[in-house]
C-alpha cells in the first residue's frame, strides 16, 4: 500500500477547504438580496429625481452617472421619467423618487392612483436638503431645498417635519447603518421607524416607503452602506 506524504495531504486538504469556501461565497453572493442581477433578469425601475443622479450638474455624460445610479443599474433596468403622468407610470410597477421637482395636481392624482392600483414606490423626501450645488438659488435645475409636497403625504396619512438641528446623524434603515445629513421626521398612521426616518405605508393595493432624507444618496463609493439600504428597501417593496 502506498501512502501520500503528510505534506501532500495537507496541501490537498487546504485546496479542498479553499474550494469549499469559494463555492460558499459564490452561493452566498447569488442568494444575497443585494447581489448584481444578470441583465436579462433585471426588472424595470422607474426613476424620477431632481438630484444629479443620472448626470452631473453640467448634464454631461462624461461622469457615467452617480454611484447611486451604478448600484441601481446592477439590479434594475433603470428608466428615467420626468413626471408622474399616466403615460410615464405605465412603463413599470416599481418607482424610486428622490427629491423630485413639484408635480402638477393632475400628475399627483395619477401617482396616487398608480400606487393604489398596485404600484410600489420608494420616495426620498427631504425637508432640508444640503446637497452641494453650483446652481444659483432659484435656478429650476438646482435640487429643491425641501420636498415639494403639495398634499401627497397627507393623503397617505403622513406628515414630514424639518429637523430641529442640522448636521450628520447615524441612523438605521433595516439592517443597515446609514449616515444622514439633517434628516427630517415622519409622523402619521403608517408604520414608522422608532427614529422617524422611514415610514412604510399600505396605499390601496400598493406600497409606499418614504425616507425623510435624500442627502444619504450623495456618496462617492458605490459600495457605501447608504446604497445598501436603498437597494434593501427596493428589494422589500418587490417582495410585498
Amino acid at each position: 500500500m502506498i501512502f501520500a506524504p503528510r505534506g501532500a495531504l495537507l496541501v490537498l486538504l487546504a485546496v479542498l477547504i479553499a474550494g469549499a469556501a469559494l463555492g460558499f461565497a459564490e452561493m452566498r453572493s447569488r442568494s444575497s438580496p443585494l447581489a448584481e442581477r444578470p441583465k436579462a433578469e433585471r426588472p424595470t425601475l422607474l426613476l424620477l429625481t431632481g438630484l444629479p443622479l443620472l448626470f452631473n450638474e453640467d448634464f454631461s455624460l462624461s461622469g457615467g452617472g452617480s454611484p447611486a445610479l451604478k448600484r441601481l443599474q446592477s439590479r434594475y433596468h433603470v428608466v428615467p421619467i420626468s413626471v408622474t403622468s399616466i403615460a410615464e407610470l405605465s412603463k413599470g410597477r416599481l418607482l424610486m423618487m428622490a427629491q423630485p421637482q413639484a408635480q402638477t395636481a393632475e400628475n399627483l392624482v395619477a401617482l396616487d392612483a398608480w400606487v393604489r392600483g398596485g404600484g410600489r414606490i420608494l420616495l426620498f423626501a427631504d425637508p432640508m436638503l444640503e446637497w452641494p450645488s453650483k446652481r444659483p438659488l432659484g435656478d429650476l435645475t438646482r435640487p429643491s431645498p425641501m420636498f415639494a409636497d403639495t398634499g401627497l403625504l397627507q393623503h397617505w396619512g403622513l406628515r414630514l417635519d424639518a429637523p430641529d438641528r442640522r448636521g450628520t446623524a447615524e441612523r438605521q434603515i433595516g439592517p443597515y447603518k446609514v449616515t444622514t445629513l439633517s434628516p427630517g421626521t415622519l409622523q402619521g398612521s403608517c408604520a414608522i421607524a422608532d427614529d422617524a426616518l422611514v415610514a412604510e405605508c399600505r396605499v390601496g393595493r400598493g406600497r409606499a416607503t418614504i425616507v425623510s432624507d435624500a442627502d444619504l444618496l450623495n456618496v462617492s463609493d458605490p459600495a457605501d452602506p447608504n446604497l445598501d439600504a436603498m437597494l434593501g428597501e427596493l428589494a422589500k417593496l418587490e417582495s410585498k
